[in-house]
């Protein structure tokens, strides 16, 4: 039987130069989120390097890896010996010339209880994603947990409205992303202000929208620019949000942080009751939805 209360964790990290380190960083960070009495951990996104999509390079293929591989058999022994349910994020090698950006989760288990591929691909400067990975093709299907169903979604999914329903529409009791995002250290402070105020906003929309609570873990520092760009810096900023938007846990902007929380399972029931949002939805005059545009 499920537990009322859900203790989750986040572990917003930055960079530690290698695949080893990172790991050896995610190893401290979930026995850290254990010994806290944590059941469920988010990991942010690409956690295993740095966010190499700042330029376009070839070389850049050779940082993925199979699912199964080595990283699913490290962070998946560790979530079976610390008995955690833990959501990672990997540049997964599918095939020779096909990549995808791939969210992974582990039950308690060494064993992959299911994976979900990055839907939404952004081409912006220094995010030049679609350059390395494929469009997802599983689409938005929660994923059966022993705490849950998580509707686990991945960075620039979170600016989409469509998929944090579709994974709620299918059942999904708790909304995930995985994330990486930052400013362009030219940007004006006031601009860098409204840029991570529109990602907590969108997203608060989403948990209140669908009456779920939501968890973001971004990941913290400045990355330069491998082709000599002006480089990112990530911020950080990750948080817990009840099924009202409300905040319920949120870390810094710049440090290293295992953010920690209790989560109310029983109020997503409650809140739905006042705010049947669900029952509301007029499917009938949806159909345009399906267009790009509506000229």
């Amino acid at each position: 039987m499920k537990a009322d209360t859900l203790r989750v964790a986040l572990l917003q990290e930055t960079d530690r130069g290698s695949r080893d380190a990172n790991l050896d960083a995610i190893e401290a960070g979930l026995r850290e989120a254990a010994a806290a009495g944590a059941q469920l951990v988010l990991l942010q996104e690409l956690h295993n390097g740095p966010y190499f999509c700042q330029h376009e390079s070839v070389d850049e293929f050779d940082r993925a890896e199979t699912i199964p591989g080595p990283s699913t058999e490290r962070i998946g022994a560790l979530a079976e010996a610390l008995k955690l349910v833990v959501v990672a994020s990997l540049f997964e090698r599918r095939a020779a010339g096909l990549y995808h950006n791939t969210a992974v989760v582990f039950d308690r288990s060494r064993a992959i209880a299911g994976k979900y591929r990055k839907m939404h691909i952004p081409d912006d400067p220094a995010f030049y994603e679609k350059f390395y990975f494929t469009p997802g093709d599983l689409g938005f299907d929660p994923i059966e947990t022993s705490v849950g169903k998580l509707g686990v979604l991945v960075c620039w999914d979170q600016w989409y409205p469509e998929a944090a329903r579709l994974m709620a529409l299918a059942g999904a009791e708790l909304l995930l992303y995985p994330t990486a995002i930052g400013w362009d250290p030219a940007d004006e402070d006031a601009e860098k202000a409204r840029q991570r105020d529109a990602w907590i906003t969108v997203q608060r929309g989403h948990a209140v929208a669908n009456g779920v609570p939501l968890l973001s873990c971004n990941r913290i520092g400045f990355e330069a620019s491998p082709d000599g760009g002006r480089g990112l810096q990530f911020w950080g900023s990750s948080f817990v949000a009840g099924p009202q938007g409300e905040f319920i846990a949120q870390a810094s902007t710049d440090t290293r942080e295992l953010l920690v929380a209790d989560v109310d399972m029983r109020r997503s029931e409650n809140v739905r009751r006042i705010w049947p949002f669900l029952r509301d939805r007029r499917i009938d005059a949806y159909d345009d939805l399906l267009r790009r545009f509506r000229d």
